[in-house]
């Protein structure tokens, strides 16, 4: 077995580095709009100037898509686990994790804040939904990953199906709350669980 590959101290050093400047921005975030937040006010909570912001994001706009795409990936990591758990139940398995996807948002504090404002002003709002195409598409890939290590032998066209319906729907309820995630989520699965049971069922058969 080999031994896993470490970091550079150039590469740690950039983590870190871009680790605690989206930590400020998730910070200032949930304080104000977006709208409000300069970069000078996410270079002084960061603790680094300007310039390196600029240096290691190119645009205040690529610093708050990093954030988004950052936070996204750390709520698919929760998901997988609801679906890994639930995985012999396809409907259970969809129903626990859009509810788990959809508790952390309505915790996290920067969602929050965009849902209390009615999305007013904020230009977070817009990264979550009409100009969401980097978080759906990050958000569809590593959700249809999961659903074919899932269950094995689901094709790929059929697995990024429901991935991309899945994450559009998360994401959109997310953003713009209609009901109660446990009831939402039920919703959900009573649509997509029967594709999902069908395309397993046909596996069987094969």
């Amino acid at each position: 077995m080999e031994a896993a590959v470490k970091p550079t101290f150039a590469e740690a050093s950039r983590d870190l580095l871009r680790e605690t400047v989206l930590d400020a921005v998730g910070e200032l975030a949930a304080e104000r709009p977006w709208s409000e937040v300069k970069m000078a006010d996410v270079a002084q909570v960061a603790g680094v100037s300007r310039q390196t912001l600029y240096n290691t994001f190119g645009s205040r706009q690529e610093m708050a898509q990093a954030y988004v795409l950052r936070e996204g990936d750390r709520f698919v990591a929760a998901v997988e686990s609801a679906i890994r758990s639930n995985a012999p139940d396809a409907q259970a398995a969809l129903r626990s994790a859009v509810e788990v996807f959809l508790l952390a948002a309505e915790t996290h504090p920067v969602i929050r804040a965009v849902v209390a404002s009615g999305g007013a002003g904020d230009e977070f709002l817009p990264l979550l939904t009409t100009r969401g195409g980097p978080l759906v598409a990050e958000v569809t890939d590593r959700l249809g990953q999961i659903v074919v290590e899932s269950w094995p032998g689901v094709p790929e066209r059929e697995a990024a199906v429901i991935a991309d319906c899945l994450a559009r729907l998360a994401i959109s309820h997310a953003a713009l709350p209609a009901d109660r995630p446990d009831r939402t989520a039920k919703a959900i699965a009573e649509v997509l669980g029967p594709y999902l049971d069908g395309v397993i069922r046909e596996l069987g058969q094969a």
